[in-house]
């Protein structure tokens, strides 16, 4: 006999369907649960609410005719893995690659990913971050709009596509980062919300907000932390980067945030290796990384665009939008010390106060830095890199500055050979008034920057699919050859020197000038010159030598460093 259970606490009747047979009636039980046994139960199947459309189950582990046909059945114990001797990887101290599995390879598959496994091993990474990939409709997509959260996109592979992919990152010492998203379901095949009150009367900017605190939100939060175990018990992933966790209000007592950080870190326990829950948040409230004893959530670690915009401003010039308050030496100073700029301060483009205090005592491994990602690439108006617009000398100069900031470093995929490759927005929304708003919306949204409607790709044209993808063909090329060795170098060097990666915000000393900054870790000092002139810099400690330069012509003379224009250099003291 099978057991099928689905929750739909509102519900009057529910049904099972099977392929060739007659409905099964399902019987009400506690807590909203509805349960049925039947013999020989075949694969697939499909849930009848009051009515006759068959809809897949909301905790559907497998979708193999998309997010709109009947589920299937599925057995984690039959995967076969072979990493049982693997304890783990821990976040502190690693190096981190995000990528969107349908762009980082010609097939867009896990299993094509795994032959590019090599070469992040060889750059130095330890940990890749995947883009969401839960199933969503349509063939390719960022994958932020999933609506089955339990079952991977079949496109990609699938279940047994994803645990290949991570079964094989292990065996090379790598650690798997999942994106997962909570706070929305996609605007297509969601038909969770058909079945129980998984949303509240609030939005997001995406679509209705998930119930989080609302009648037979016990449900929806159960719905939520069973997702978080599955991926990290059943798929051997190593951690969770929680998209947007701003967008998911919760006025309950305990956060739901705090909820899954008590149940995952007892499954850390069992399991005997660490995982890590990393969130993304633009509150710039300290509290989601602090410790519970101490008031907080509890999360491993949090996004940091404000380390972001820091850099980005200081090597582009660009001010737009949120960028309005950074661009200055100062700022960038204030983020090397302290991990956030807006720190209940005055930020122009909210027209309010922002953020709160880090306490100094905060390890700085708990806020994820980087140059590029997903987002501040794929929402620019044409997805170009900062490889479109910046020097090869400046790219360096920045890179240097994360791989010795005090945080977790992250790169997005190809920025280690500064791919010319966009990454752009796109979308295949099979049903046409979805795509004409999708389409419509994208080009409104930038028109209000100032950009012709033309000159913003069209989501839905294949072709803006097809140029995001990696030009992995760009590495036999000495340019990018050049710029991936120096990444490699830089890599190594963070992890040969404990003070590259020591996470004290109170032990950095940072001085700056026009244009220049010196960085001091440890028994190392970080000298960046931005300008486009030669700068002679004064250092805080005689130079015993240089450990690495991002270009010719650096020479130090005691307590003095001479930097080209755009240079960068680690000198040990």
């Amino acid at each position: 006999m099978t057991e099928f259970t689905v929750w739909a606490p509102e519900a009057s009747r529910v049904r099972l369907r099977l392929p060739g047979a007659a409905d099964h009636e399902m019987r009400a039980g506690r807590g909203g649960w509805w349960r049925v046994e039947v013999p020989d139960a075949g694969d697939d199947y499909a849930f009848l609410l009051d009515d006759d459309r068959a809809l897949p189950d909301p905790r559907s582990r497998w979708q193999p005719a998309g997010v709109h046909g009947p589920s299937r059945r599925y057995d984690h114990a039959a995967f076969d893995w072979t990493d049982t001797a693997w304890t783990g990887r821990q976040l502190p101290g690693s190096v981190l690659y995000e990528l969107h599995v349908g762009t980082f390879t010609p097939e867009g598959t896990f299993d094509a990913a795994i032959g590019k496994l090599d070469h992040l091993v060889d750059l130095g990474v330890d940990m890749i971050e995947l883009l969401p990939v839960n199933a969503f409709n349509g063939e390719h997509n960022w994958g932020y709009d999933g609506v089955c959260w339990f079952a991977p996109h079949e496109p990609y592979g699938g279940p047994d596509g994803l645990k290949r992919l991570v079964d094989a990152a292990h065996a090379k010492g790598l650690g798997v980062i999942l994106d997962v998203v909570y706070n929305h379901f996609g605007p297509s095949g969601a038909y969770a919300p058909m079945f129980a009150p998984y949303l509240s009367e609030r939005d997001t900017p995406w679509g209705q907000a998930v119930n989080l605190d609302g009648p037979h939100s016990d449900g929806v939060r159960r719905f939520v932390t069973d997702n978080v175990l599955m991926w990290l018990r059943d798929y051997h992933v190593d951690g969770l980067r929680l998209d947007a966790v701003h967008a998911m209000p919760d006025s309950r007592a305990v956060h739901l945030l705090e909820e899954i950080a008590v149940e995952v870190e007892s499954l850390s326990v069992h399991l005997g290796r660490p995982l890590s829950l990393i969130a993304e948040s633009d509150l710039n409230d300290p509290r989601l990384i602090s410790p519970r004893e101490a008031g907080g959530y509890g999360l491993h670690a949090q996004w940091n665009d404000d380390a972001h915009h820091a850099l980005h401003t200081l090597l582009t010039g660009e001010r737009q939008g949120y960028y309005g308050d950074f661009g200055t030496m100062e700022c960038l100073a204030e983020v090397l010390t302290g991990a956030f700029f807006h720190t209940g301060t005055w930020s122009s483009f909210r027209h309010r106060q922002h953020g709160r205090p880090v306490d100094p005592r905060t390890p700085g491994h708990r806020f994820v830095a980087y140059l590029q990602n997903h987002d501040q690439i794929g929402n620019r108006a044409t997805g170009d890199r900062l490889s479109a617009t910046l020097s090869p000398a400046l790219l360096r100069v920045g890179a240097t500055l994360l791989m010795t900031a005090p945080f977790t470093p992250m790169l997005f995929m190809g920025e280690e050979w500064s791919a010319s490759t966009p990454w752009q927005y796109f979308t295949s929304h099979p049903e046409p008034e979805l795509a004409a708003a999708v389409v419509t919306g994208r080009r409104s949204e930038f028109a209000a920057h100032g950009w012709p409607p033309g000159d913003v790709p069209d989501p839905q044209d294949r072709q803006t699919f097809v140029r995001s993808r990696l030009d992995w063909s760009e590495l036999d090329k000495p340019e990018h050859r050049q710029m991936y060795e120096f990444h490699r170098r830089l890599i190594a060097l963070r992890k040969s020197r404990p003070e590259l990666s020591d996470p004290h915000l109170f032990a950095i000393d940072v001085r700056h000038g026009d244009r220049f900054l010196v960085m001091r870790r440890g028994d190392c000092l970080v000298a960046a010159n931005l300008a486009d002139k030669p700068q002679r810099v004064t250092l805080p400690g005689v130079a015993r030598r240089v450990l690495l330069a991002t270009g010719e012509g650096v020479t130090v003379q005691r307590d003095r460093i001479e930097l080209p224009a755009e240079t960068a250099a680690i000198v040990e003291l």
